[in-house]
């Protein structure tokens, strides 16, 4: 049954929330009709942009995340990488953050997709031995690098079942994790081949009975309620014997995790959404949706704890972040909220539109960076239009989307090497390639 209170008037009390509090997200709620069909900062949308689906089946829909899976030599270097992505078609009708919770039993599918291969398609991962009766419908997910004579990687994602959220490890077995601080979670970042960064989205989840999960999940997203946090788990019991990388992995039937330490690390952040790490390993970055800002955070590698270090605003609700190999912060996420409520309810006609940019640490000398000078220069729509420039971050908008091309932009990875912007959406078919080169030119 959906809530009494459409969810685009929701959004809209949301809007005059922010804007009273001040919030520089009130811009996320506020629709930008100027957005192209489809805008590449590397070139032309139609030649350098193209939608890679699984044919024939074309199964590969509503992809939620993505993250690189890396092979490393003895001295850290990568040699070798692949890429996968956490796909649930049926989203629409299970949907734990923004409903509805109407049919579980439908599953989702985690993908491979061979980015060095030009006419590679994606392939579903085949789970073999996963327990039937067991509901995957997953969300976040983050992998560990492959070791020098260990071809074996620790997999982790977030699965939003039934009853409730777990953790779900996927290497030569699978195991569920339910740390007692597990409430709502959402994305993690990996700090080993067992322990995560975890962000947990709100403290109050429709998954609570009646007119309570109705009603209490609205209201902290209604007031951008501080009620949420960031957690570091530790996991023991999880060594691993046998997987496979190519298209299916061996796995026995689900056993519990050993969760030997949970500690907060970050709290009072509304809707803490994506989370990521710096390739040097000293800093987090955590997406908090509501306020449509990213929060930099100074990380003690030894101890894992986080100190703020700096609030840079975006021009939409950030959902999944990714730092490429040169440090960049790649945001991707959702400029007018209400168009994406509307598609996820399959509003008549609704599209929702998508942006993706990059935000590099760069220091500013002194009086520069000030709100007059030009950045983010010519785009359709500036992100310099939405939100003040921060002193020490570079933002550049990356691509940006009506709808028409792209929606519903939920995670984007880049390859710094080569510069291939990769682009999955919430309620997207499919997923997007843009290439700095025109499509057909092999690197």
């Amino acid at each position: 049954m959906r809530s009494s209170l459409p969810w685009a008037i929701i959004a809209a009390f949301l809007g005059f929330v922010i804007w009273r509090n001040g919030r520089n997200s009130r811009n996320i709620l506020v629709p930008t009709p100027d957005l192209p069909d489809g805008y590449y900062a590397e070139g032309p949308h139609k030649k350098h942009c193209t939608i890679i689906r699984d044919t024939p089946s074309d199964s590969m829909n509503y992809c939620e995340d993505a993250a690189f899976w890396e092979r490393v030599d003895g001295s850290g270097a990568v040699f070798d990488k692949v890429m996968l992505l956490s796909c649930d078609p049926s989203r629409k009708s299970w949907n734990t953050v923004m409903g509805p919770l109407s049919d579980p039993s439908s599953r989702g599918a985690l993908w491979i997709y061979d980015i060095a291969n030009a006419d590679a398609q994606p392939q579903q991962i085949t789970l073999e031995g996963y327990p039937e009766g067991h509901d995957f419908h997953p969300l976040g997910l983050d992998i560990y690098p492959s070791q020098p004579n260990e071809p074996y990687s620790n997999l982790f994602v977030v699965n939003h079942a039934r009853h409730n959220s777990t953790i779900e490890q996927f290497t030569a077995l699978v195991a569920s994790a339910q740390p007692r601080k597990l409430v709502a979670p959402n994305a993690l970042a990996l700090t080993s081949p067992t322990s995560f960064y975890l962000t947990h989205d709100h403290r109050f989840t429709r998954r609570l009975p009646g007119v309570l999960g109705k009603t209490l999940p609205v209201i902290e997203s209604i007031l951008a309620l501080p009620l949420a946090w960031v957690t570091h788990v530790t996991l023991t019991d999880t060594d691993a014997t046998t997987t496979t990388t190519t298209t299916t992995t061996t796995v026995p039937p689900l056993q519990p995790a050993t969760t030997t330490h949970t500690e907060i690390v970050a709290s009072r952040i509304p809707f803490p959404n994506g989370v990521a790490i710096s390739p040097d390993g000293t800093q987090v970055a955590i997406a908090s949706t509501t306020l449509g800002e990213i929060l930099f955070y100074t990380r003690d590698i030894a101890t894992q704890a986080l100190s703020l270090r700096a609030r840079v605003p975006t021009p939409f609700a950030p959902d999944n972040i990714m730092f490429d190999e040169r440090g960049s912060l790649i945001v991707a996420g959702h400029p007018y909220f209400q168009a994406l409520v509307a598609v996820a309810a399959n509003s008549t006609g609704a599209r929702a539109p998508s942006w993706v940019v990059s935000i590099t640490p760069s220091p500013t000398p002194p009086g520069a960076g000030a709100e007059t000078d030009a950045w983010d220069v010519g785009v359709p729509v500036p992100a310099s239009r939405k939100v003040p420039r921060v002193p020490g971050y570079e933002m550049r908008t990356l691509y940006q989307s009506d709808g028409s091309e792209f929606s519903s932009s939920s995670t984007a990875l880049r390859d710094a090497r080569t510069g291939m912007l990769y682009v999955v959406g919430l309620y997207q078919g499919g997923m997007m390639v843009c290439s700095p080169m025109k499509l057909g030119i092999s690197w």
